[in-house]
């Protein structure tokens, strides 16, 4: 271990202030220990060779570390770059979103669809709006097993147009025995672009940006099959 300092020497700040000691901080505290040792006691050669090497090891660990973290931004780095291209590739795909929130930006309307485990007798679709209100059912009978979809226009109950806004979905359904149905909703719509921001990467889909990671399914890979 490095020994101790005059306590009445004020040439060196203890690293602790700065969160640790790194290989500048060792090698200034070894010449300040140097510099005050007492000429009648001076430090043991042995010891002093010791404490060269824990600062070449000191050094060698912190160059491996400035390397790793070097390596590690340029894979960053380099995965962006790739996955920036993978992205843009999905631009007029047909994709699943796997959301509950519908936009209404007031010229739009947007897929809604739901995947069933089994046969359904009946679906029944509740649209809020952001305050919880309910603005619209929708009521489907005998839905076979696996995905179904329809168009929502953005009208309540009575056929009137529904404000600019924010609105919900949830879906239930009851099978033919009865018993409750587990269902995965979801919505649909081609991919118009994509947005690259220190936020990640988005999707634009009907005027509304998506994360990368809301995707469920890609319906149309090949380009419209």
């Amino acid at each position: 271990m490095v020994q101790g300092v005059n306590n009445n020497s004020s040439s060196y700040t203890s690293p602790q202030a700065s969160g640790g000691m790194g290989k500048d901080d060792f090698l200034q505290l070894m010449i300040t220990q140097l510099k005050y040792q007492d000429p009648l006691n001076p430090m043991d050669g042995t010891e002093y060779a010791s404490q060269l090497a824990q600062f070449t090891s000191l050094e060698q660990l912190t160059n491996l570390n400035d390397s790793v973290k070097q390596s590690i931004d340029a894979n960053y780095v380099l995965t962006q770059s790739i996955n920036n291209t993978l992205t843009a590739n999905l631009i007029g795909k047909e994709v699943k979103i796997g959301s509950q929130n519908l936009f209404n930006t007031g010229d739009n309307t947007v897929n809604i669809g739901y995947n069933l485990p089994a046969d359904a007798k009946s679906v029944n679709i509740i649209i809020r709006d952001q305050y919880g209100n309910i603005v619209r059912t929708i009521e489907e009978n005998n839905i076979s097993a696996g995905s179904a979809k329809l168009e929502f226009d953005f009208t309540d109950n009575n056929g009137e147009k529904l404000i600019n806004g924010v609105y919900s979905m949830e879906i239930s359904a009851v099978g033919f025995s009865d018993q409750s149905l587990s269902v995965t909703p979801f919505i649909t719509g081609m991919i118009d672009g994509v947005r690259f921001s220190e936020n990640g990467t988005s999707m634009i889909v009907g005027s509304v940006e998506y994360s990368i990671s809301d995707i469920m399914e890609i319906l149309n890979p090949e380009g419209g099959n």
